[in-house]
C-alpha cells in the first residue's frame, strides 16, 4: 500500500545545505509539506512550533548529533516517525539509532527510490501506531466503568450502585454466576473512591486449604507452626487503608467464619502465634456464585457473618439476561485481541454475530471473551465468520436462530424435503442478512457489503431485487 505524501509534514535535518535543498525539492514534488533545519537545536524549535509527522535527519552533525536529536524527539514528541541518514561505514550509529526508535536508516549516498521506499515504510508504521492508539482510546470510551462494559438496563443498575456505594465504607456482597465480572465490580468500587496508592488485596477462598486460611488472612509469627521460618504479614494487614476482596466467600471454612466475624466487629486481629492486636482499616468486598441464604439455612454459613458481609448487595446479571450487550462486548474483545495478536480482523460478520446473540453463554462474559480470543487467532479473513466459532456454540444455537437461517441450516443437515423451495429459501436467507448488515452499519451500504463479502453493486442489486427500502439512496460506489 502506497501512502500519498499530500499534506504529510516532513522535517529534513542536515548541516549540508545541498542535502537539505535536494530532499526539499524531491519531497515537495511528491506533495509533502517540507521544512528544513541545519542543526539539532533548530530542528527542536521547528518541532515545538509546527505539527511534524516525519523527521529525516543526518546522524553526523556538529553540535547536537543525530543520535542526541533522536533521543530528544523521542522524549518530547513520541509520536513523530524518524528516519536517519548515515555516512557509509557507520553501521554502529545506525544500529544505535534503530534501538532508540528510528524506523529506518539510509546510507549516504542513496538513490531517490531508496528514500521514497524508506518514507513509505515510516508512514505505514506511523499510520499503524495512530490506528492502534485510537483503538485503545476507543476501548476506554462510552458504556464502560473501570473496564466494565454494558449498555443494558441491567448493567446500568449495576453502574448506578457502584457510583452510590463507592464513597461509603460499608461491606459489599456481589452475587452472580461464574464469569459475570464480580471481581471487576470490586475493582471498580475500590478505584472509584480509594486513593491511587491504596491496596486492593484478593483471596480466592475456594483455593486456600482450610489449615492455611488463618495464616493467609491474619499472617503468622516465626516458629508459630512447622514451616513458619519467618514473620509473614497476612492479607488483612496488607490491605490496610484499602480493600480486601473475598472471592467465593461461600467457601470459607465454617470453623474460621467465627474468627472472621470477630475481626469485622472489633476491627483488629492477632497473627498466628502473635500476642499483640493489629489494628486494621479495611473495606471488605466479597463475592459468591452460591445462594448464601440457602447455605445459612443448611448450616453451612453463619447467619451473623452473612449479615455482616451483606450490608449492600449487588447482583451481576448473567449474559443471557443482557443480550443487548453481546454485540458491544464482542466488538470490545475483537479489538482487544486484534491489537494483542497484531491481526487484521476488522469486524464480526452478521451471521457470526447472530450465532453469538442467540447462544446461552453458560460461562457468561468470560466465555464470550475466550470465544473471541479463539476466533481472532483462527480467522484469516478481514471479518470473523461462523467457521471460526466453536462447533458447540453453532450446534446449540441453531434452534434459536432467525427462521430463514434455521431453515437453511436444518435443510443442509437433514436433506432437501418436498416442502422446501430452494430459491425462496435462499432469497429469504439473503434478505434477512442484508437487513441485518444494513442495520449494523447504520445504512452505510459500502460497509454492509464488506461485512457480507459482496461488492457494492451486488448489494445494491439485491436491495432492489428484494424490495428493501434503501436507507441511503445517495450513497455511490
Amino acid at each position: 500500500m502506497t501512502i500519498a505524501l499530500k499534506d504529510i509534514s516532513i522535517l529534513v535535518v542536515d548541516d549540508e545545505q545541498s542535502i537539505r535543498e535536494f530532499l526539499e525539492i524531491m519531497l515537495r514534488r511528491e506533495g509533502a509539506k517540507v521544512s528544513t533545519a541545519a542543526s539539532g537545536n533548530e530542528a527542536l524549535e521547528q518541532l515545538q512550533k509546527n505539527e511534524i509527522q516525519l523527521v529525516v535527519t543526518d546522524i553526523s552533525m556538529p553540535g547536537m548529533t543525530g543520535i542526541e536529536l533522536l533521543t530528544q524527539i523521542r522524549q518530547r514528541h513520541p509520536h513523530v516517525a524518524i528516519i536517519v541518514m548515515t555516512a557509509f561505514g557507520s553501521a554502529e550509529s545506525a544500529v544505535a539509532a534503530m534501538k532508540l526508535g528510528a524506523i529506518d536508516y539510509l546510507t549516504k549516498p542513496f538513490e531517490i527510490e531508496e528514500m521514497k521506499i524508506s518514507i513509505q515504510s515510516a508512514l505505514r508504521s506511523l499510520a499503524l501506531e495512530t490506528e492502534n492508539r485510537n483503538l485503545r482510546s476507543e476501548l476506554k470510551k462510552s458504556f464502560s466503568v473501570n473496564n466494565m462494559i454494558g449498555n443494558s438496563p441491567a448493567m446500568q443498575v449495576v453502574f448506578d450502585l457502584i457510583d452510590k456505594v463507592a464513597s461509603t465504607k460499608a461491606n459489599i456482597m456481589i452475587l452472580g454466576e461464574s464469569g459475570t465480572g464480580k471481581e471487576l465490580v470490586a475493582h471498580a468500587i475500590h478505584r472509584s473512591h480509594a486513593e491511587p496508592q491504596s491496596p486492593f488485596m484478593v483471596i480466592n477462598c475456594a483455593a486456600v486449604p482450610e489449615q492455611l486460611f488463618e495464616s493467609e488472612l491474619f499472617g503468622h509469627k516465626r516458629g508459630s507452626f512447622t514451616g513458619a521460618v519467618a514473620d509473614k504479614k497476612g492479607l488483612l494487614e496488607l490491605a490496610n487503608k484499602g480493600t480486601l476482596f473475598l472471592d467465593e466467600v461461600g467457601d470459607i471454612p465454617l470453623p474460621f467464619q467465627v474468627k472472621l466475624l470477630r475481626v469485622i466487629q472489633q476491627r483488629c486481629f492477632k497473627p498466628v502465634g502473635g500476642t499483640e492486636d493489629v489494628q486494621m482499616d479495611v473495606r471488605i468486598i466479597c463475592a459468591t456464585n452460591k445462594n448464601l441464604e440457602e447455605e445459612v439455612q443448611q448450616g453451612k454459613f453463619r447467619e451473623d457473618l452473612f449479615y455482616r458481609l451483606n450490608v449492600i448487595q449487588i447482583k451481576m446479571p448473567p449474559l443471557r439476561e443482557r443480550k443487548e450487550d453481546i454485540s458491544l462486548l464482542a466488538n470490545h474483545f475483537l479489538t482487544k485481541f486484534r491489537l494483542a495478536m497484531g491481526k487484521s480482523v476488522q469486524s464480526i460478520s452478521v451471521e457470526a454475530m447472530s450465532f453469538l446473540e442467540n447462544y446461552s453463554f453458560p460461562g457468561n462474559v468470560r466465555e464470550l471473551e475466550n470465544i473471541l480470543e479463539r476466533a481472532v487467532a483462527l480467522e484469516t479473513k478481514s471479518a470473523i465468520f461462523p467457521e471460526s466459532l466453536p462447533s458447540k456454540l453453532i450446534h446449540e444455537t441453531i434452534n434459536s436462530l432467525p427462521t430463514p437461517v434455521k431453515k437453511a441450516t436444518e435443510t443442509a443437515k437433514s436433506g432437501i424435503t418436498e416442502q422446501f423451495n430452494l430459491e425462496k429459501g435462499v432469497e429469504a436467507y439473503e434478505r434477512d442478512h442484508i437487513l441485518k448488515a444494513l442495520d449494523q452499519t447504520g445504512g452505510v451500504k459500502k460497509r454492509a457489503a464488506e461485512i457480507l463479502g459482496i461488492s457494492f453493486r451486488s448489494l445494491r442489486y439485491r436491495i432492489d431485487k428484494y424490495g428493501i427500502a434503501d436507507p441511503n439512496p445517495e450513497e455511490s460506489d
